[in-house]
């Protein structure tokens, strides 16, 4: 199953049990607080806080998401994305827990063929509804309905206002990956893969000490539609799915690369063109602040990858056709979009082509003088503020070469 064929299942499963079908709203959120909209419950809270009406009680979308708390690490692991899909249903005071269970397992077991032998759920240790219900509609022996009793299984919007416990579904991809089960001290490994996670909502948070409960419970639930895509094509590697290997393939092609699909500096590049042709649809320019500075930030860092694997050329705008093939049916804002998309890649590479080059070279005869593995914060500060290039591309530059920035020097040069 496709990535387009499991977006338009999920769609039509909740579509045919009383769910309206929301568009993908906008990157950019109505929450002024908010940089980017990085959950699919973002574009809803309004209804979740009650001071919107919904146009029906129950809703589904496929969000675009954005999030780059994690970019740092983007394309050294198998999962960690800037830019992804996550697949929501949503109950405003219309059903709860017993339906929104039933609901998420027959569509994993009955829609998606998913082996239920393969799958365990974890619950707030306080919900022994949760707990119940499981067992009864899901018919999980008690070993594989794990109580938690961390954040992980809690949900909140923020210090005040609405929240609840949570379940999350998790898909044992077997003893041959490394990891324990979520609540271990290995939970962090391969083997044990969150694919889905039904949040409660069923109080708020009036101070830091008192909560009561919301007079309609709702449902928030999240699917990455990623994680979904590798299990069901038999992988445990978002980047091996129909959504990345298009555009790896691309890349391979573009750089003439002896690099291998599973490289980081493809996955990188794969990654930071979804993001930056998303962000430019929606309305983002590149820009030395806000979130002109993440697009330019994202950019950067994907056409750096590209000129390590020794490309002289600007390739982005090279790659984004066989982007726009992949996304232009459940996306057509991105063909609309597709003439300035272009124009913006090529332009940014071929001017950070110039930086790269000058930066690169210094930063090589600065390494000549680098001591125990810590280079100059002072030199990193004039990259940055002499040649315009980043610190988190001297950080992501020095890494494969086991060697720190000295961030106290370059921070002291920042103030001053």
């Amino acid at each position: 199953m496709n990535s387009n064929q499991i977006r338009s299942k999920f769609l039509k499963y909740f579509e045919d049990n009383d769910h309206k079908i929301l568009k993908s709203s906008s990157l950019i959120p109505h929450d002024e607080t908010l940089l980017f909209t990085a959950a699919g419950m973002v574009p809803l809270k309004e209804f979740f806080m009650g001071s919107k009406k919904p146009p029906h009680n129950n809703l589904t979308s496929s969000q675009k998401c954005i999030r780059t708390v994690d970019i740092d690490i983007v394309g050294d692991t198998d999962r960690h994305l800037t830019f992804f899909e996550m697949l929501g249903n949503f109950s405003f005071g219309d059903y709860f827990k017993d339906l929104a269970i039933e609901l998420a397992w027959n569509l994993i077991i009955k829609e998606f063929g998913i082996d239920k032998n393969k799958l365990l759920v974890t619950v707030f240790d306080q919900d022994e509804e949760a707990f119940i219900l499981w067992k009864k509609i899901a018919g999980l022996s008690e070993n594989k309905i794990l109580k938690i009793n961390t954040s992980d299984n809690f949900w909140s919007m923020g210090e005040t206002g609405p929240c609840g416990p949570c379940s999350e579904i998790f898909y044992d991809h077997g003893d041959s990956y490394p990891g324990g089960p979520p609540g271990s001290d290995d939970e962090d490994g391969d083997r044990f893969i969150e694919i889905w996670n039904l949040v409660f909502m069923q109080y708020e948070q009036i101070t830091k000490d008192i909560r009561e409960d919301l007079p309609k419970p709702s449902i928030d639930t999240g699917m990455g539609l990623e994680r979904v895509a590798a299990l069901l094509q038999n992988t445990n590697d978002d980047y091996a799915t129909d959504i990345f290997t298009p555009l790896i393939n691309k890349s391979i092609e573009l750089t003439n690369s002896e690099e291998k699909a599973n490289s980081a500096s493809h996955r990188v590049i794969a990654d930071h063109l979804r993001s930056a042709s998303f962000l430019i649809t929606d309305g983002v320019l590149p820009s030395n602040e806000g979130r002109g500075y993440v697009l330019r930030r994202i950019m950067r860092r994907g056409m750096r990858h590209a000129h390590s694997l020794g490309n002289k050329e600007p390739i982005f705008h090279k790659i984004f056709p066989t982007l726009l093939h992949e996304m232009k049916f459940s996306y057509p804002e991105l063909n609309r979009a597709k003439d300035l998309i272009l124009n913006i890649l090529l332009n940014e590479e071929t001017k950070f082509k110039q930086t790269i080059d000058n930066g690169i070279k210094i930063l090589e005869d600065e390494i000549k003088n680098t001591q125990n593995n810590l280079f100059s914060g002072e030199v990193a500060f004039k990259l940055y503020d002499t040649f315009g290039f980043p610190l988190d591309l001297t950080q992501d530059y020095l890494k494969n070469k086991k060697i720190l920035v000295d961030i106290d020097s370059f921070n002291k040069k920042m103030e001053e």
